[in-house]
């Protein structure tokens, strides 16, 4: 089966450009916002309060994004919240270039955005089963996570030239155009009639969307594991990068960091495409660990050559884990509960985020940068090791474990 069969389906190729379109423009939101509120401010802790803003408000409505998805055409939802995206990323643009854009604007704005956010992400993650048949479920989920990691990688890169050729205002304002277009993408998803959640019950809907997500330990204890892999890996390495980029190897620099990162998760969605063993979520778990050398690189050894090789590695392993993640959930849940699902999952891999973000520039002013990063680094470790001792982790296997023919064949 190639791995481009995908493809022949209309529905997919629209999804996979809106997904791809938008991805590009959620790279570049935070390098240039970030920047932004650096050459307003120069504060770490401001910056830790508007993107920990946006993280806390997409955190607090996941849930509902869930229900929502479960209730209503996916394509509309991811239609409508790209158009909202578009609009509130060139408020902000338009408040860095006229300069009026204050750190409670920029908070104010920031919350918008990941409200957004929030009610896009859960439908976004179930949508995929309804854009192909079911034997096509694994070349679909690899050949999506590899357009969407593209259009990271091209966004990233994007963003630490833009802002450094042309400041920081007028890469949110290309950002918000990629919105508008990611919205006119999922206009052309054309999805069949399903069974949906019927009544205004959103308190059953939540309850029976937590009983599958309580019922089966291997969804919770990976969830628990990235609540700390995110918390004290992403959350920190967003505010502490920045700083540490500003202080040693500059802002382009950072941009091409983040772009290696994306680099390995292309990288690595060849090899999950191509490699897919029937314990697939024990050998992507496991792999988390490779997480933890972005942050320790940044605390022992903070230069651009360690710091490249490090994200590219850690791209390339959590590349495999996210393959793997879709699939299982895309095969083990109930198509109707599905986004719900995926909601209670991101709601607790997301929660830590913004508490990371938030918390960065303090600790880091009275603890100094090498111990907290230090210290990230081995809460990655020890929380993947403690998923790991999961029966459920270790054993399950996946319905379609043959591996993907390469392209063209």
């Amino acid at each position: 089966m190639s791995l481009l069969e995908p493809l022949r389906h209309r529905s997919f190729r629209a999804l996979a450009a809106g997904r791809t379109l938008g991805v590009f423009g959620n790279s570049v939101a935070p390098v240039a916002l970030a920047f932004a509120v650096l050459d307003r401010t120069g504060s770490a802790v401001d910056l830790g309060l508007v993107v920990g803003a946006r993280s806390l408000a997409n955190v607090l409505l996941l849930l509902f994004g869930g229900v929502l998805a479960d209730r209503l055409p996916r394509a509309v939802i991811l239609q409508g919240t790209e158009i909202a995206a578009g609009l509130s990323q060139a408020l902000i643009a338009a408040s860095v270039l006229c300069g009026f854009g204050s750190v409670p604007f920029l908070v104010s704005l920031s919350v918008v955005n990941g409200a957004v956010a929030a009610m896009s992400l859960p439908a976004a993650g179930a949508i995929t089963p309804q854009t192909v048949p079911r034997e096509l479920l694994t070349p679909a989920n690899a050949l999506l996570r590899l357009l969407i990691n593209s259009g990271r990688i091209a966004g990233a890169g994007a963003a630490g030239v833009a802002v450094a050729a042309a400041g920081s205002g007028w890469a949110l304002a290309v950002n918000a155009l990629v919105f508008f277009a990611a919205a006119l993408a999922y206009h052309a998803v054309r999805l069949p009639r399903t069974e949906r959640t019927s009544g205004a019950r959103p308190i059953a809907d939540l309850i029976a969307g937590w009983h599958e997500f309580r019922s089966r330990t291997w969804v919770w204890a990976v969830v628990a594991q990235f609540a700390f892999v995110n918390g004290a890996g992403i959350g920190m390495l967003l505010v502490i990068g920045p700083v540490v980029a500003d202080e040693t190897f500059g802002r382009s620099g950072w941009g091409l960091a983040l772009a290696m990162q994306t680099a390995g998760a292309l990288l690595g969605g060849i090899v999950a495409a191509h490699w897919q063993p029937r314990r697939a979520l024990f050998a992507g778990v496991l792999l988390v660990m490779v997480e933890a050398l972005p942050v320790l690189t940044l605390g022992w050894w903070p230069s651009l050559v360690p710091l490249l090789i490090a994200m590219l590695l850690a791209g390339l392993a959590m590349e495999q884990f996210s393959v793997a993640w879709d699939v299982s959930l895309q095969e083990h849940i109930p198509p109707d509960r599905l986004a719900r699902v995926y909601s209670y999952d991101m709601l607790g891999s997301l929660a830590a985020m913004p508490l990371g973000q938030i918390a960065a520039g303090p600790l880091v002013r009275h603890l100094g940068r090498e111990p907290v990063l230090v210290t990230c680094g081995v809460l990655i470790l020890v929380s993947t090791g403690l998923a790991l001792c999961s029966r459920e982790i270790r054993q399950l296997t996946n319905r379609q474990a043959a591996p993907v023919a390469p392209t063209g064949s």
